[in-house]
């Protein structure tokens, strides 16, 4: 068995077994951590060594900890990070160099059409008839996206977002609302096979998925980095979020919206964020919560879209790609039987 795992913003682990009447035989880890002293690296094989192969990552993550001499210091992975590694060899899982990577960038389109294109190039991607993509979305109208199980009543107001001409409309991922003002936000869409993360938990993958985006805008001078369970931050607050939905089809779909630049105060009166959403932020205000790209950066919205699409591709070798006329097709037939009406919206009033 073989395993890898790169640790979002850390090393890389790698680690081979043999697996012999269910249980781990003669382990070996390695990979270009830093670990002090050297002979902890025997404590981590040891503590694999017979394990049943049916742990899972909090079982594995456990015996390495245990076993691990007092004083051992582990520096750019963790045994959580061993532990996905070792979940990753057991699964058909694959990595980023795995795949053709294309990058879709198109003008703007609808909300509702956004998300039903989320829809239709996640399930396709895990149906294998669409490439991995990374798709950026282009925004011409205002919209609050709220997450797909939240309540209408409790996250907008009503008569704010009429006075800003903001519509609402609902995703498939779960998360929170996001006040989406055109020419304001930069969001882009992942639409991965489900193999990529395979053997991660959701917070791991959300880690992994967002890594790339955060060697992005530190490429741009900013401090970015990554907040549990799905926040992307910096030094001077909150930049944005992430959402994820994993399909029956094999596809996974990750999205993630930064602010580029907010009215803080609009955003109280279309959001009802309450006290209760900021209690464990250690914040007076919901709005100190954000800090906008464009305050820390200077630079044009359009032209941190062609950094982050530059990241991207030297670090995979992505192409140009398009969204073919037949996706479109069937993303506008699924805004009118689903994404439009009253049931979607509403279904948790």
């Amino acid at each position: 068995m073989h395993g890898e795992y790169k640790v979002p913003g850390g090393k890389l682990v790698v680690v081979d077994f043999d697996v012999v009447d269910g249980v781990i035989r003669n382990p070996r880890v390695a990979g270009d951590f830093f670990l002090e002293p050297d002979e902890a690296l025997a404590d981590i094989d040891a503590a694999l060594e017979g394990l049943p192969a049916a742990s899972d990552a909090k079982q594995l993550s456990a015996a390495i900890t245990a076993g691990l001499r007092p004083g051992a210091v582990m520096l750019g992975f963790s045994a959580d990070a061993v532990a996905v590694a070792v979940r990753r060899a057991m699964t058909d899982a694959t990595s980023w160099a795995n795949y053709e990577w294309e990058i879709v960038h198109e003008p703007a389109v609808p909300p509702r059409l956004h998300l039903a294109l989320d829809e239709v190039l996640a399930t396709r991607v895990g149906e294998g008839r669409r490439k991995p993509t990374l798709r950026f979305w282009e925004w011409d109208e205002s919209a609050v996206v709220i997450g797909s199980f939240q309540s209408v009543r409790n996250e907008v107001d009503p008569e704010g977002a009429e006075r800003y001409g903001f519509d609402v409309v609902r995703r498939i991922s779960g998360g929170g609302a996001m006040m989406m003002e055109r020419g304001n936000v930069v969001t882009y869409s992942l639409y991965v096979p489900s193999e990529l993360v395979q053997g991660m938990s959701f917070a791991d993958s959300y880690a992994f998925l967002d890594d790339w985006v955060l060697q992005g805008l530190r490429a741009i001078g900013i401090e970015a980095t990554y907040q549990p369970l799905n926040d992307i931050a910096s030094p001077l607050g909150k930049i944005g979020g992430a959402a994820q939905k994993r399909l029956g089809s094999g596809g996974v779909l990750h999205h993630v919206t930064m602010a580029y630049d907010l009215d803080n105060e609009k955003m109280l009166e279309v959001l009802r964020i309450g006290r209760e959403k900021i209690s464990d932020k250690g914040i007076a205000s919901a709005a100190k919560r954000v800090d906008p790209l464009r305050s820390q950066t200077g630079l044009s919205r359009g032209a941190i879209i062609e950094s982050l699409k530059q990241t991207f591709t030297d670090l995979y070798g992505a192409t140009r790609g398009q969204v073919a006329d037949d996706e479109r097709a069937e993303a506008e037939a699924l805004v009118e039987s689903k994404f439009s009406t009253r049931e979607w919206l509403y279904r948790v009033p």
